[in-house]
């Protein structure tokens, strides 16, 4: 190699290094510069992997936030964390928002405000051999239900089974409430004939060879509420938003960047391996589909009509220990409408 060449290439690496350099400074001065925003998520919680794109590929730091996660046991634990003020948003179902704003007296009346984080809930789930046909084939038998009494998935199959098959599912059925992890294996055991179970169990049931039975999905367009309602969505406060719209706008551009990946590539995918916890390639797969199909692809007025019918469905059937003296209108600013998309 001539001089004259080895000096060109010098000079070209030289340059690289220096470009290397500035490049490096840039991003940690970004890193420095992003405005913390504090999200309070559950230990292998769903929310963790949309994060974790935004977090892999910088889409925090380019809209001017950088997030942290503090992880959380149980979904009351982030209730409270946010109620706090130890965190900014979780993610929770916007009948617990709408609850808060219409609640009375101490504590009543807060300014919680939501956007959309997904439009899957659950599904009705039985083993692959069952006899169980039909909602109505569940009278008599032994039916679990992740959660409580006022669990929205459960009202939302009280309100479908007495619509579509006349059945008193409360009255009906031998139920069973608890946690999704115990009321999985007791339906894996034999010890129940049917479970009501949040998504990710539903997933992971599917991959196990059980039969979805009923999403809850399908149940509420049988009720005939028109448009896609959401069901879990990152919860903020109203203040929160109006004084810190920057970040929250940054956020909102952010998860909609990681959830375009989510949906289109499937290179994503691998990384969020460990975070899903999965048990095998097929469970994995399970998750990926029903977490995709939750991807909300549109947030705006239709929506907000869709929740509030629903929310009259939900009113008639958990009545006041559901939505306290509020009746069965929506209360207003339940959803952050300064955001759509």
């Amino acid at each position: 190699m001539s001089m004259t060449r080895r000096r060109l290439l010098g000079r070209l690496l030289a340059m690289g290094a220096m470009a290397g350099v500035v490049a490096g400074v840039a991003s940690r001065r970004a890193r420095a510069a992003a405005v913390p925003l504090r999200v309070g998520v559950l230990r292998y919680g769903t929310v963790s992997w949309e994060l974790d794109v935004i977090r892999r590929h910088g889409l925090d730091t380019a809209h001017g936030l950088a997030l942290v996660s503090q992880e959380f046991a149980t979904g009351q634990a982030t209730q409270v964390a946010l109620q706090a003020g130890q965190v900014d948003t979780i993610a929770v179902d916007w009948l617990w928002v709408a609850r808060q704003r219409a609640a009375q007296g101490p504590g009543g009346g807060a300014d919680w405000t939501f956007i959309p984080f997904s439009n899957v809930a659950g599904a009705v789930m039985v083993p692959a051999g069952s006899p169980v046909a039909t909602l109505a084939d569940l009278a008599g038998r032994r039916l679990g239900i992740a959660g409580g009494p006022l669990d929205k998935s459960w009202l939302i199959l009280r309100a479908y089974a007495q619509r579509q098959a006349g059945i008193d599912l409360d009255r009906a059925t031998e139920k069973t409430f608890g946690a999704p992890p115990l009321l999985a294996n007791a339906l894996a055991a034999g010890r129940l004939d049917a479970l009501l179970t949040y998504w990710p169990f539903a997933a992971r049931g599917q991959a196990a060879g059980q039969r979805t039975l009923l999403t809850v999905e399908d149940a509420v367009s049988g009720l005939g509420i028109q448009g896609t309602p959401p069901i879990v969505g990152y919860v903020f406060s109203e203040r929160w938003a109006k004084a810190n719209g920057a970040v929250l706008d940054g956020f909102i551009a952010a998860s909609r960047q990681a959830r375009a990946l989510l949906t289109e590539n499937e290179a994503e995918w691998p990384s969020l391996r460990p975070l899903a916890d999965a048990g095998s390639d097929a469970e994995f797969l399970a998750l990926r589909d029903w977490y995709r199909r939750g991807i909300p692809p549109h947030w705006g007025p239709a929506e907000w009509q869709a929740a509030a019918r629903l929310y009259q469905v939900l009113a008639a059937v958990g009545g006041p220990a559901l939505v306290g003296d509020g009746g069965d209108t929506l209360p207003a600013g339940t959803f952050w409408r300064a955001s759509s998309w």
